[in-house]
């Protein structure tokens, strides 16, 4: 009977010696149909190619091998893996609270949050919380939901219309631009703050450089000046 032991199963592709089939279905380097061959004749033109004898679709018959340098492929496959989870957009709810009867400046505050979340690329969740007489008065909640829609409807539009819910009334706002297009736009925006500090630092030391130019010149006159009067 069979028992599995634990441990974790690999899922590197068989390559080279630990193929173990009579014949395979090969591809050559460049990607050319080469045929079905013996598994001793592929391990051979791989050795001729400098390369390795990767199994590419164990599952077929004969299954299909490649020749390629298989160090190579990993690195590359691991870098392009990288890449991706480094441009991989995660949908984010941002939440923010707000009193029916929030004061301006708190308004401008939690406003100035909601366009930065947007601008980010994230939904914003509005709850508007009511309090003891409060909750006989919605429609406060409602006039204010609406008030910061349309305060940031250039960054965002409402997703989820205002509804009520318990003690509380919500409202989702979604970002104009998707979350790939804001990383990228900011990945630019830190790029080119970057370079126009690397400009200024440059533009100081040059001040200071022609500063140095001209103190050292100065001085080679009055050597030489120096040097003509000793001789006279």
């Amino acid at each position: 009977m069979w028992c599995y032991r634990g441990g974790s199963i690999s899922t590197e592709p068989r390559i080279n010696d630990r193929i173990r089939v009579p014949e395979v279905r090969l591809v050559g380097p460049s990607g050319e149909q080469v045929g079905i061959v013996p598994l001793a004749k592929a391990l051979e033109l791989a050795q001729e190619y400098d390369l390795d004898l990767v199994e590419v679709a164990a599952s077929a018959r004969p299954p299909v091998c490649k020749l390629m340098d298989y160090g190579k492929f990993k690195y590359e496959s691991a870098m392009k893996a990288r890449e991706a989870r480094k441009n991989q957009a995660h949908t984010v709810i941002k939440e923010m609270k707000l009193r029916p009867k929030i004061d301006p400046h708190d308004y401008d505050t939690k406003k100035g949050h909601v366009v930065r979340f947007l601008k980010q690329g994230d939904k914003v969740k509005i709850t508007i919380m009511f309090r003891g007489r409060e909750q006989s008065r919605p429609e406060l909640g409602y006039r204010l939901l609406q008030r910061l829609a349309e305060d940031v409807q250039d960054l965002g539009f409402i997703e989820s219309n205002p509804k009520q819910d318990g003690r509380n009334m919500i409202m989702v706002l979604g970002p104009h631009k998707k979350k790939t297009e804001a990383m990228a736009e900011a990945r630019e925006a830190q790029a080119a703050r970057k370079a126009e500090r690397q400009g200024g630092a440059a533009a100081e030391a040059a001040p200071a450089e022609a500063a140095e130019v001209e103190s050292t010149e100065v001085a080679a006159d009055a050597d030489g000046s120096a040097e003509a009067n000793a001789e006279a």
